[in-house]
Parts: structure tokens; sequence; C-alpha cells
């Protein structure tokens, strides 16, 4: 096995200077930089993890418990977050909960018997036991995109403000009635993105209407039933608002079965944007969280706990902004 003596004697410098390129521990010249990771790339070198964690009591190891194969959003967090994490030395392993509890439960202990240094954790819908034994455990934990417990730190988007602005905009352009299409139900999201359509309708001085207001489950198929039954009124929306970007495709997609034009007929705007957003024609009118902001700040929060240096629990709200296309009815410039 090559080790850490074996790049020294090759590149001519002390395994110090080597450990230091390697970890970016502290500043060497670029010429002896470039002899080391010569050196590191002749002999295939790599670093023994595990024994450098016995040494500083530390795995350099982040967990990441996220439903991230099924959300296109989480995707981008995630990539944010691998970022930050490589930049600070640490290595992400990611595991995927499919937004279910037990299965939530199993990919953390899993992750947990990897001693991990911290975590960085989407909670699922409800109040997740998951929670209560991370709390118990001491393990530095972050909570992503949902803050359902104050005992954690977490960063999410700011919800209720962004929706509200859509609502209103739709109503500025004469639509009174304008349906909901609601997430997950139990997911903080979902409750604020909520709370954020009800304040737009208030602003705009109309009333909620509950058989406007449907729950899509952040899944396509119940969003297209959910949309179906919505046109099936006798008296359907002109707008509809779907509250993420799954159910916004989904809605799309009963609006053309059903041969009704956007925006002509109704109105679509949505939470979450998304790569090819504007490339759909109309383009989608839809808020834009701030993945990578909210990724890196996760990290950052994540190793301070870890580092021993956050003080009490904090959750942050990171802005969004509302894109204006043309499927609210808007045409551009």
């Amino acid at each position: 096995m090559v080790t850490i003596t074996d790049v020294a004697r090759t590149a001519g410098v002390s395994a110090s200077t080597v450990s230091h390129v390697l970890n970016n521990t502290r500043v060497v010249a670029d010429d002896t930089r470039r002899r080391v990771l010569e050196a590191v790339d002749a002999l295939d070198y790599v670093p023994n993890h595990q024994a450098r964690a016995l040494v500083r009591s530390r795995t350099q190891q982040i967990g990441v418990a996220i439903s991230a194969l099924t959300n296109l959003y989480f995707g981008e967090v995630v990539h944010a977050m691998e970022d930050a994490a490589s930049e600070a030395g640490f290595t992400l392993l990611l595991a995927d909960t499919h937004e279910d509890p037990e299965t939530e439960r199993r990919v953390i202990a899993a992750l947990r018997g990897r001693q991990l240094d911290g975590l960085l954790l989407a909670p699922s819908a409800g109040a997740s036991p998951a929670l209560d034994r991370l709390a118990r455990s001491g393990l530095p934990t972050v909570l992503v995109d949902r803050s359902p417990d104050p005992r954690f730190d977490a960063v999410c988007t700011e919800n209720a403000a962004p929706m509200a602005e859509l609502v209103q905009h739709l109503a500025d352009r004469g639509h009174r009635r304008i349906a909901m299409v609601c997430g997950m139900h139990g997911l903080t999201t979902t409750a604020e993105r909520l709370d954020g359509y009800r304040l737009g309708l208030e602003r705009a001085g109309l009333a909620v209407q509950p058989e406007l207001v449907v729950a899509g489950g952040s899944d396509a198929a119940t969003t297209y039933a959910a949309v179906g039954s919505l046109l099936g009124l006798p008296d359907p929306p002109t707008a509809v608002v779907a509250a993420q970007n799954t159910m916004v495709i989904a809605t799309m997609r009963l609006l053309r079965d059903r041969g009704a034009r956007v925006p002509d007929d109704v109105a679509l705007v949505g939470f979450d944007d998304f790569e090819w957003a504007d490339v759909f024609s109309p383009r989608l009118t839809t808020v834009a969280q701030d993945a990578a902001g909210i990724g890196r700040l996760a990290v950052e929060l994540l190793l301070r706990r870890i580092a021993g240096t956050a003080g009490e629990p904090r959750s942050f709200r990171v802005p969004a902004r509302v894109m204006h296309r043309d499927s609210c009815g808007c045409r551009p410039a």
C-alpha cells in the first residue's frame, strides 16, 4: 500500500507538507503543490480516511438524507451541498428517503452507522420519530427545506410571501376563481404555501373558496386527477396555482389532454422554477427558489455545529423570487 511517506519521498518534501497540500490546511508554494499532486497521481495514492478519523475523532463525512431522486429542486440543492462540503474537505454520503418515514428511519440509521460528523436532512411529513432519535444522539444535524422542529438548525425557502405575490398577480389580471393544488400533507412547505395562497386572496379582496383548494400530494397522478375535478366544477377556475414542480407539469398535461389552452382558457403558475420552465410554450411563470444558496448555507451551518461554534439552533429563510413569463397571461416585452 502506498503511504503518505512514499508520496513525500517522490515529491522531495516532508510528509507534513503532503498533508497540508491534500487537506488545504496551510499555504504551500505552487511549485511544491504541483510536485505533490504529480506524486499522488503517479503513485495512485489514496488517503487512509479511517486512520485519519481515529487520530482526529472525525471521519470528514457528512450524511444527506433527502428525496433527491424524485425531486428536481432537491437535486440542485444536493449539488450545491457537495460543492460546499468538498471545499471544506468533507465527503457527502447520500441516501434517498423517498418521502417515507420508515425509509427515512432506516437510511438515517445506516448513515449514523458510518460514524458521520454531521447530517443534512429534509424531514418527511408529520412528526418524524427520526427527529427524536437524532436529538437524543447529539449528532450535529441541520434540517433542509422544512423546519418542523426548533431543536435543530434549519434552512428553508421563504414560502408564503412569493406565493401570495403569485396569487395577487393573477387577481390583478382579473381572475376571481383561482385554484390551489397543494403539496404533500404534513410538510411545513405545504402549510406555508397554502398560507401564502390565502394571504394573496385576502390582499386581492377575494374569499377562499374551499372547492378550489385540492390536494396534489406532490404526485403526478394525484395532481392529474385533482385538476380534472377542478375543471369538472360547474364554475371551474380560470387560474391554477400548483405548489410544486411535479404538480405543475402534471397540471400542464391534464390541461393539454382536456384541450384547454394556457393561458387563454386557464392561467397556470407554480412554485419551483426548473431549467426548462422557459422552454415550454407558453413559458411558465414560477417561483424560483435559491437552491444553491440553500445548499451552501446548510453546509456552512452544519460545519459550525460540528466545530461547536453554532450556539442556539436557528432557522434561516432564503428569499425566493417570482419569474414572470407567459403562462399567467402576461406577454413578454
